[in-house]
């Protein structure tokens, strides 16, 4: 019995013994995590940095504006371009013999209208003289009739003069139609020629639209057209990267961006061009994502997970790069990485 007692006292002091250790440990592993978290906050208030950036720019899709056989391809694969430089010949023919026939289309529209102008001229000659003849048909009607008053004129002058008096009032409204008449004739020449003039116009232009110039400085890109193959009209057949459209998309993480300012300084390290990392400006953050793919072509999509981990939403910064690689090399749709300090 004083064996059991004694055994109970010893176990009675070494329980709060042990207890002890493992309550330090657990306040221990606590102030550990708070302090990663504090120094994590810390950190991601002072360093922004993303791993989920690119290199972006502006893919010019570049279509004809007519249908036609491809006559000749003037530039290669991989191939640099300046705005202006001939990329491509569609067929000129077809067009050519377009613009002839338009051509004299508005010939024979500029020959009718010329030929109604003429007829009106006569017509309004003859209106004139038809004036003239009924003014003198009036004043001989007025002198019969005065005299016949008088009794000084016979019945039948006067019935003669109104007779003519009539017939000259008649060719003179007839004159008068048909000065009207070829008045609608030269309206009607006119919008005909008018019409033969855009005509030839749209086939000038067409004509023209079968050399295809380049729009941008850039680099064309998967070029697949050979000579032979049908263009068509509003579809694109030649891509050109824009030169002068480069620029660095970050996906930011939502508490991220609330410290972004335009003008704002950031640092990109380009995975084509490692080791070294190249001073750019912040553009812009965008303010408005998708949530779902598909769901709005206007507004960005960003995938919320990366692999495995699940992340915040996170939204598209816009930087644009101060700094080059020596050879000027940018590579659209390139991996990079990209550090802020807010």
């Amino acid at each position: 019995m004083p064996d059991d007692v004694s055994r109970a006292a010893d176990t009675a002091r070494t329980e709060p013994a042990a207890a002890m250790p493992v309550s330090r440990r657990m306040l221990l592993a606590a102030l550990a995590i708070l302090a990663a978290f504090v120094g994590w906050e810390v950190l991601t208030s002072i360093v922004a940095y993303t791993d989920d950036a690119y290199v972006q720019s502006d893919l010019v899709a570049f279509a004809p504006e007519v249908t036609g056989h491809v006559a000749a391809v003037h530039v290669s694969d991989n191939q640099m371009v300046h705005r202006g430089d001939l990329l491509l010949t569609i067929d000129p023919v077809p067009f050519q013999l377009a613009v002839d026939a338009r051509s004299a289309a508005v010939a024979g529209a500029q020959a009718e209208a010329q030929a109604d102008r003429d007829a009106e001229v006569i017509a309004r000659n003859t209106l004139t003289a038809a004036i003239a003849a009924r003014d003198l048909a009036m004043e001989n009607q007025r002198r019969a009739a005065s005299l016949a008053a008088d009794a000084f004129g016979s019945r039948q002058a006067l019935d003669d003069a109104n007779e003519a008096l009539r017939r000259a009032q008649a060719d003179m409204d007839g004159a008068q139609a048909e000065v009207d008449r070829e008045q609608r004739m030269i309206t009607m020449a006119d919008a005909a020629e008018r019409k033969a003039q855009a005509e030839l116009a749209t086939a000038e232009w067409e004509l023209a639209r079968t050399r295809m110039y380049a729009p941008v400085d850039g680099t064309i890109n998967n070029l697949t057209v050979r000579a032979g193959d049908t263009a068509r009209a509003d579809a694109p057949l030649i891509g050109i990267v824009d030169a002068h459209a480069f620029r660095i998309v970050a996906n930011y993480k939502q508490d991220y961006v609330r410290h972004f300012q335009p003008g704002g300084t950031a640092w990109v390290w380009l995975d084509s061009h490692p080791w070294h990392f190249y001073r750019a400006r912040i553009e812009g953050v965008t303010r408005g994502i998708s949530r779902g793919n598909g769901e709005n072509a206007l507004l960005p999509y960003v995938a919320p997970s990366t692999d495995w981990i699940r992340l915040q939403r996170r939204f598209p910064v816009t930087l644009t790069l101060l700094e080059l690689p020596p050879d000027g090399m940018l590579l659209m749709g390139s991996d990079a990485r990209v550090i802020i300090f807010p």
